[in-house]
């Protein structure tokens, strides 16, 4: 399945259905009088936040989506029926932007959230309606109300527990794999990752979904690389874990790069819970990775942890620490004091 996280959509309302002229013709009635019925009710246009999707791909291929119109009434008093509803079905984490992109219109965090975008026209009166003492035959009615229009964003923030952030090349997609049962591409280039990638991971009685986001470079803030437009998947994590590549010569600079990029790019990712790890340790002697441990402690304020995805070494610990987080959270005690790391 392709992956989509935005996506423009043309959603359009129903019209409401015309009212009705009609008189009541009946044997042996001789002043029947008006009897036309309304018209129905144009269909609405909702968005739904449904389990089994993860991606918008759908609106790729179906940029317009409308409502049905309502019927017309009919004689005998009967109404027409009420136009089909249009549901525009999204992943849970979706979010409904107007055409700027920033507006918030809703945000559908979780399965079942659900709301109304348009509404439809109504019904026109039928001539019924418009009979009075004075006016016992009116032969006019209304005509149905039209539907409303526009254009929407659907933006999707995957619902991640915790998220994995780093240049690229750093070792996420290893990592991801290595700890979850997610195959993600895995190469020895860089940007291997183009699209978020989500795992479960199980460890004792603990289970959260970990997000893998394309790799940041200096100056993704400003469209370098792939930018940052995937950041936007980590919005919603609890904790951040952020890997650096324990073989490069500047791990200090490396950790300073993506962090600056997360301090540019805002929406509160520069105060939430961060574990930082050294990955591919196996790489390197025992003295140069404790050297680069407390140049990058100095730099952070907090302790690193060294672990290997390739040789299965100090996963536990990052696992351990990022379900402490995660239980906290849903427990609804969240620690989301800023981080000691300013840019």
């Amino acid at each position: 399945m392709k992956f989509l996280d935005q996506a423009k959509v043309f959603i359009s309302s129903g019209k409401g259905g015309n009212g009705c002229v009609s008189f009541r013709r009946e044997k042996y009635v001789e002043f029947g009088g008006p009897d036309g019925g309304d018209g129905g009710k144009g269909g609405d246009v909702w968005a739904e936040a449904v389990d089994g999707l993860n991606t918008l791909i759908d609106y790729r291929y179906q940029q317009h989506v409308k409502a049905k119109p309502g019927r017309p009434g009919m004689g005998k008093s009967r109404t027409g029926a009420s136009g089909a509803d249009a549901v525009l079905r999204v992943p849970a984490g979706t979010q409904i932007l107007d055409t700027d992109g920033e507006t918030l219109i809703a945000d559908l965090e979780k399965v079942g959230d659900r709301v109304r975008l348009l509404a439809g026209g109504n019904g026109g009166f039928g001539n019924q309606h418009f009979k009075s003492a004075t006016n016992r035959a009116p032969r006019s009615a209304n005509p149905g109300q039209e539907g409303a229009e526009r254009w929407v964003w659907l933006r999707l923030k995957l619902i991640a527990d915790a998220g994995l952030i780093g240049l690229p090349n750093a070792g996420k997609s290893t990592f991801l794999a290595a700890v979850s049962a997610a195959r993600p591409k895995i190469a020895d280039y860089p940007f291997t990752t183009l699209h978020p990638n989500l795992g479960v991971v199980k460890i004792a009685e603990h289970d959260f979904v970990l997000a893998d986001i394309p790799g940041l470079i200096e100056g993704a803030h400003e469209g370098a690389g792939l930018g940052d437009r995937f950041l936007g998947h980590i919005e919603r994590c609890e904790a951040l874990v952020h890997l650096i590549d324990a073989t490069r010569d500047d791990a200090v600079a490396a950790y300073r790069t993506v962090r600056e990029e997360l301090s540019e790019y805002g929406a509160g990712l520069t105060h939430k819970p961060q574990i930082v790890v050294l990955n591919k340790s196996d790489a390197v002697d025992a003295g140069e990775l404790e050297q680069k441990a407390r140049q990058i402690e100095a730099e952070s304020g907090q302790a690193v942890l060294a672990a290997s995805a390739v040789a299965g070494t100090g996963l536990d610990a990052v696992l351990y620490r990022i379900a402490a987080i995660v239980g906290r959270a849903r427990a609804g005690d969240r620690e989301l004091a800023p981080a000691p790391w300013t840019p």
